[in-house]
């Protein structure tokens, strides 16, 4: 993972001392690079998860993400902890560490085991118009038509990628003739409980997306991530004494590879990538930056072939370009 620390750093420093590089799109931008760490602490915690347990992991990457910060914040504004924030944004900024890390990753985890990696991304998807209409309905943010087309696009791209088609090949029936296969099913073939998951992770996040936005009010954004990590640090914590799982913290401390792949996460994740979602946020609109960060799952796809060696249909490429393109769109 020593490359993409590197690659992420040179990119972190670079848009700091631009001033995020381009200044006519400056929330946009920043919205594609959280994009970009997204993917590397995916793949991080991904493998972490694997060894140690979702929930674990979870609470450890925002103690780690609570240091990091603060040792940003430290350099940057000569403070460890969030000081000088006001009443309204640690109320605003802590209910959304509540619901966007807390309660969507809670949701999104579990999604994950009742139906699985691709129907989890496929509705987690569905972040941007709930991030869109909560924007409207609390902040009173419009879209252009050509922001929605952009949405539209992305939408339909990263759908191509991580949505197959089942093909309904039913055995013949004696006399009868054999009818053609559908070629799309709509049919509830997953179990709605895990459907209703996956739509509360992607709530959870597009709500604390835009419940950061307004938390914000001017406030610098790594330390406003600040909070948001404290509160979600001591959600988990509540989460993990109910389930009794402080047992299994020592020896997940104590699994080297676990640890690796676990600081990476929290280094991407916690701590730049979800700083930048507020640097995306606060220069552009809610809706706007949901759809950009949302492309993770199409991004994701060569470092999926070059880590994990995994082959990739002609469909899959042509769902990335179709993102690319609608990402494109909010630039233009």
């Amino acid at each position: 993972m020593t490359p993409y620390f590197l690659s992420a750093l040179i990119i972190f420093v670079a848009c700091i001392n631009n001033g995020l590089m381009i200044q006519s799109h400056p929330g946009e931008l920043a919205a594609l690079i959280a994009a970009i760490f997204w993917t590397f602490t995916a793949l991080a915690f991904e493998s972490a998860g694997k060894k140690i347990g979702s929930i674990t992991v979870n609470l450890l990457r925002l103690f780690m993400a609570f240091i990091f910060l603060g040792i940003f914040t430290w350099f940057s504004r000569g403070h460890f902890f969030p000081t000088g924030a006001t009443t309204h944004n640690w109320i605003w900024l802590s209910l959304s560490g509540m619901v966007g890390f807390v309660l969507g990753d809670l949701f999104l985890f579990r999604a994950y085991i009742v139906v699985g990696a691709r129907i989890s991304m496929l509705i987690m998807s569905l972040a941007p118009p709930i991030a869109a209409v909560v924007g409207w309905m609390i902040m009173g943010e419009t879209m252009s038509p050509r922001s929605l087309a952009g949405m539209a696009v992305t939408f339909s791209g990263i759908a191509m990628v991580v949505l197959t088609r089942d093909k309904d090949d039913l055995p013949p029936i004696p006399g009868y003739p054999r009818e053609k296969p559908k070629k799309t099913s709509f049919r509830f073939s997953y179990p709605i409980a895990g459907l209703l998951l996956a739509f509360g992770g992607a709530a959870g996040q597009a709500t604390g997306l835009v419940l950061s936005k307004y938390g914000m009010e001017g406030y610098d954004a790594f330390a406003a991530t600040q909070i948001r990590v404290i509160t979600g640090f001591f959600g988990f914590m509540v989460i993990y004494t109910m389930l009794g799982r402080w047992n299994r913290l020592m020896p997940a401390l104590k699994n080297r590879p676990a640890m690796k792949s676990l600081t990476t996460g929290a280094f991407f994740g916690p701590f730049l990538g979800v700083s930048f979602s507020l640097l995306a946020v606060k220069f552009t609109s809610s809706g706007i930056a949901a759809t950009i960060m949302s492309i993770v799952p199409v991004l994701i796809i060569p470092f999926s072939v070059i880590m994990f060696k995994e082959k990739i249909t002609p469909r899959e490429v042509l769902g990335a370009f179709v993102a690319i393109a609608g990402v494109a769109l909010f630039f233009l």
